[in-house]
C-alpha cells in the first residue's frame, strides 16, 4: 500500500553548517498546499532557534523543485480564506528573503508558479542543467500573489517578467543563467549548495 500520504510534505535534515529542507511529495508534483506551508512555517522556526546554522537550503524531490499552490484547493476556498491564504504566503516568503541566515534554492527540476516565487526569495539559486521555470498562471487566469512579481522583475528586468508572467513560456536553465535567474548551472545543485554552505562554516 502507497503510505506517502503519511510522509511529511517538507523533511528537515540538519548539518553542522546547514539545514536541508526538501519539499517531499513528487507524486504530487511538491504542491505548495496550506497542509505544506504549516510545515514549512514550522520548520523555519525551528531552524531560526538554531544560530549554528550557516544556510538553509530548499530543495525537491526526484525532478520536481516545487509547483504552486494546488489550484483544486484554491478553488475550494471563500474569496476571504483566498485572500489569507495569499497573505500567508507572502509573509512567509518574505520571511525567507529577510533572513538572516543564507538562503540557497537548489532547484533540482521543475520550478514553477509558487515554487519560482520560493526559489526568488532566496538569496542564491543554484539549478542543475535540465532544471525548467515557468510562471503559468495565465493558463489558469490567476497570477502569484507571492512576491513573485516583484522578484522576478527586479532580477530579470521587466520585459522578461512580463513575458514569463503573460505568456507562461518555460525557461530552461541556460537562458535563466543568462537572465540573471540563477546564480550558477551545475550538475548537482544540491552538492554546490551543501558545499557553500560548509565553505561559509569555516570561514565563521
Amino acid at each position: 500500500m502507497d503510505d506517502s500520504a503519511s510522509q511529511p510534505r517538507v523533511t528537515l535534515d540538519i548539518d553542522n553548517s546547514h539545514a536541508l529542507i526538501r519539499f517531499n511529495r513528487p507524486a504530487e508534483r511538491n504542491k505548495l498546499s496550506i497542509a505544506t506551508l504549516d510545515e514549512l512555517d514550522a520548520i523555519l522556526t525551528h531552524c531560526e532557534d538554531r544560530v549554528s546554522l550557516r544556510a538553509l537550503i530548499f530543495t525537491g524531490a526526484e525532478n520536481v523543485f516545487a509547483s504552486g499552490a494546488d489550484i483544486a484547493e484554491l478553488r475550494s476556498l471563500t474569496s476571504e480564506a483566498a485572500r489569507r491564504f495569499a497573505e500567508r504566503g507572502q509573509k512567509l516568503f518574505s520571511r525567507i528573503a529577510d533572513s538572516p541566515i543564507l538562503t540557497i534554492a537548489a532547484i533540482n527540476g521543475f520550478c514553477m508558479g509558487g515554487g519560482l516565487d520560493l526559489a526568488l526569495a532566496c538569496r542564491l539559486r543554484f539549478a542543475a542543467v535540465h532544471a525548467t521555470f515557468a510562471h503559468p498562471g495565465a493558463t489558469l487566469g490567476i497570477i502569484t500573489g507571492w512576491g513573485g512579481t516583484q522578484r522576478l522583475a527586479a532580477l530579470t528586468g521587466q520585459t522578461r517578467a512580463l513575458e514569463m508572467f503573460f505568456t507562461a513560456r518555460r525557461v530552461m536553465s541556460a537562458e535563466a543563467l543568462a537572465w540573471g535567474l540563477v546564480h550558477r548551472v551545475c550538475d548537482s545543485p544540491l552538492d554546490d549548495a551543501v558545499g557553500e554552505a560548509r565553505r561559509r562554516l569555516l570561514q565563521k
